[in-house]
């Protein structure tokens, strides 16, 4: 999974280095294609069933601009100085998996829109801070909705992070926020767990909905959305982060699939 995780923090980075005005969402999903195959790596995303329909997800990344919350389809659209674009990778490679997202300004971006890109990142970060062995997640999950909150957004409610190990959605369900449902399948963190932590932000209401592509989900009031995820492992002592780019096993983060 580290070695995955290597590939697509690789990959992200390139990605992120060829954001510019005027280059096309398409454009940037290319490079991830060349550099899946290039390392042998599968983007689990191409071919994910819909939600609406059985011709899957088109392409090896979601790229998700502005108002789009997840799910972006990459295509002929160009990106404009002042956008917020979230680059989401989804990948296997030699059977195992790894999730990891980035949200980047295109150019200079006004005020609140690189505020919300800090806190969003902020909160990912505070999640790995806190997290340990024997720790409830509902305790973490708190932690980044309050963070969140207090610097006037929103957290989403709808998609949330997950186990993640020989496939790319694995249980348990790991949400960004604290209500009584979540509460009721709330559990423990214990060493060996492999999921991915994700917060996705809002600037405006939490409230989203999906286009008519069966895929794409955007913002209710069209504000941005920005979107940071990690894959890591509980060790003994906190948590191992498997998609910084690393390619060395830390001694204490030996992993196993959460569904383990």
């Amino acid at each position: 999974m580290r070695h995955a995780g290597a590939v697509g923090h690789s990959i992200l980075q390139m990605m992120k280095a060829a954001v510019r005005p005027g280059v096309t969402t398409a454009e940037l999903n290319e490079i991830a294609r060349i550099e899946l195959l290039r390392n042998n790596g599968i983007g689990t995303s191409k071919g994910y069933p819909t939600y609406k329909n059985n011709e899957g997800f088109p392409a090896e990344t979601c790229i998700s601009v502005n108002e789009v919350v997840v799910h972006g389809i990459p295509g002929p659209r160009q990106l404009k100085e002042g956008d917020l674009v979230t680059l989401d990778l989804a990948l296997k490679v030699d059977n195992y998996c790894c999730d990891t997202a980035i949200s980047v300004g295109v150019g200079e971006v006004s005020p609140r829109v690189q505020s919300l890109l800090d806190v969003t990142r902020q909160a990912l970060d505070i999640a790995l801070e806190v997290m340990k062995p024997g720790k409830k997640w509902s305790e973490v999950a708190r932690l980044i909705q309050h963070h969140v909150e207090c610097n006037g957004f929103n957290v989403v409610r709808e998609f949330v992070g997950h186990g993640v190990g020989r496939l790319m959605h694995e249980e348990p369900k790991v949400p960004n926020f604290v209500t009584a449902e979540q509460l009721r399948n709330d559990f423990r963190l214990r060493p060996g767990m492999t999921i991915a932590v994700e917060p996705m932000v809002v600037m405006g209401r939490r409230e989203c909905v999906m286009l008519n592509d069966g895929w794409t989900i955007i913002t209710e009031d069209r504000l941005p959305a920005a979107h940071f995820e990690h894959t890591v492992a509980v060790t003994e002592t906190g948590v191992d982060v498997l998609s910084d780019g690393r390619v060395t096993v830390a001694p204490a983060a030996t992993a196993i699939s959460a569904a383990s």
